[in-house]
């Protein structure tokens, strides 16, 4: 009896020392924090929710503890409870067997003073049976003290309950279910916002991740923009000249660990390191021509050829580190594109959207950016970005908007980490820029900021 009461204080003492409610609040890592979907007095959407680390599905874990924790204190009451009961039965018992050892040992003390008028075999057996009792005495004494501390027990347990029912009460503003619903409220709002999200400007680079590090100082990587979300094949372009093995991923993790799934062997050497994967196929620069080639990997074959009129090649108009860099192909949230330089030009950049199954050009634009000046390029919502540097340093400097023929100089640091860049693509499925720094495959982060259509925008 002694061993458990001492079990029970030492679980309730340690329940208590661990039930602080200054210490019951929900932090930003443990729960939802929802705020809800509004306009802007221009008209914009503005939605905004910061979710919790863990998976969407998983319960809040501090209200999960607290019913686990309130259901062990409901048990220890009961089982306090049944204890209790027992207790005061035998306690009633016991207080019984004590007025009759008092009334015995009064008789017996009589019978001692005068037991020389009694036989001495019953006083005898009056003895033994007193010494029988005896034992008892201890027992009861321990009872009355486990009485007590039941009693004392069973205090602190209405106690405890009182201040776990509080804080259930207090985090019950904060229900999961209720919170959830809400959540997936927010999300469908969120991707209604997202719909109406326009093209965005670039404001901000951060990173790089180093994905892997393999191959030469040069080289190219990079994923299909428009695959699916289930379709995550990578492709690996090694060296900017003399080679036409393309190796194929089946997924981010394969190209880390090396696991190819295929490879292929092109027709024709590739010039520089500015191909692009789109729509299942490569757009490359055949080797010392101004020639585009389209090779669709599903088919194992071009599909297409054509001459990017008038566009250097062969080192005439390369980016700032050289490499057969003449002829640029990316792909945004638009479209394919083909970044060069022309004599007609004057050495400087010229931009030209293709029609991704004929390669025809759709539409130009002349820059006044000198093409040999630009570290590398990218196209983000049909925005052209120029590095001025490929070395330490770098930053992006210029940008050609072709949706308003305009141009404007900025100032957009990023982290050259290892010192030399010769692959810059952006892939807007992503949105990140895929990057071939010198032997290291890197993705950055980009920032973007984004105007939100209206239904009164046309």
């Amino acid at each position: 009896m002694q061993a458990a009461s001492n079990l029970l204080n030492l679980l309730l003492l340690s329940l208590l020392a661990g039930l602080d409610p200054s210490k019951t609040q929900i932090s930003p890592k443990e729960g939802w924090q929802v705020y809800s979907s509004a306009q802007d007095p221009d008209g914009r959407c503005i939605c905004t929710v910061v979710a919790p680390e863990q998976n969407l599905c998983s319960r809040d874990a501090k209200s999960r503890q607290l019913r686990q924790l309130l259901e062990k204190v409901q048990n220890m009451s009961q089982s306090i409870e049944v204890l209790n009961l027992r207790t005061q039965r035998d306690f009633q018992y016991v207080l019984k067997m004590e007025t009759q050892m008092k009334g015995l040992k009064a008789k017996f003390r009589q019978i001692e003073d005068d037991r020389k008028t009694l036989m001495t075999k019953h006083f005898q057996e009056l003895k033994e049976k007193m010494d029988e009792l005896l034992p008892l005495i201890p027992v009861l004494e321990q009872y009355k003290t486990d009485a007590k501390l039941i009693i004392q027990f069973k205090e602190e347990i209405r106690n405890l309950s009182a201040v776990l029912t509080g804080i259930q009460e207090e985090i019950g503003a904060y229900d999961y279910e209720e919170l959830h619903q809400r959540v997936l409220s927010l999300e469908t709002r969120l991707r209604d916002c997202m719909k109406k999200l326009t093209c965005g400007k670039l404001m901000k680079i951060t990173g790089p991740v180093t994905v892997k590090t393999s191959g030469t100082r040069f080289g190219a990587w990079m994923t299909d923009p428009l695959a699916s979300e289930k379709n995550n094949r990578v492709w690996y372009m090694d060296s900017y000249t003399n080679n036409k093995i393309v190796r194929e991923y089946k997924s981010i993790a394969d190209f880390v660990s090396g696991a190819e799934s295929r490879t292929y062997n092109l027709p024709f050497k590739w010039a520089g390191t500015n191909h692009v994967v789109y729509n299942g196929s490569l757009y490359f620069n055949k080797y010392q021509s101004n020639i585009i080639i389209k090779y669709s990997f599903d088919m194992g074959r071009v599909l297409a050829q054509r001459s990017l009129e008038y566009a250097g090649f062969h080192n005439v108009y390369p980016y700032t580190w050289g490499g057969f860099s003449d002829i640029d192909l990316m792909a945004d949230e638009i479209g394919l594109w083909a970044v060069y330089a022309t004599n007609q030009n004057a050495g400087n950049i010229v931009i030209s959207q293709l029609n991704k199954d004929t390669l025809e050009v759709m539409k130009s634009w002349s820059t006044g950016y000198p093409k040999r000046s630009a570290g590398e390029s990218f196209m983000i919502c049909g925005t052209l970005y120029v590095t001025n540097s490929h070395l330490t340093g770098a930053k992006v400097y210029y940008s050609y908007s072709t949706k308003t023929s305009t141009y404007e100089y900025t100032d957009i640091p990023f982290h050259n980490q290892y010192f030399h860049i010769s692959m810059l693509d952006y892939n807007a499925r992503d949105r990140a820029l895929y990057a071939w720094n010198n032997g290291h495959q890197v993705l950055f982060n980009v920032t973007l900021f984004h105007i939100i259509k209206t239904e009164d925008d046309t």
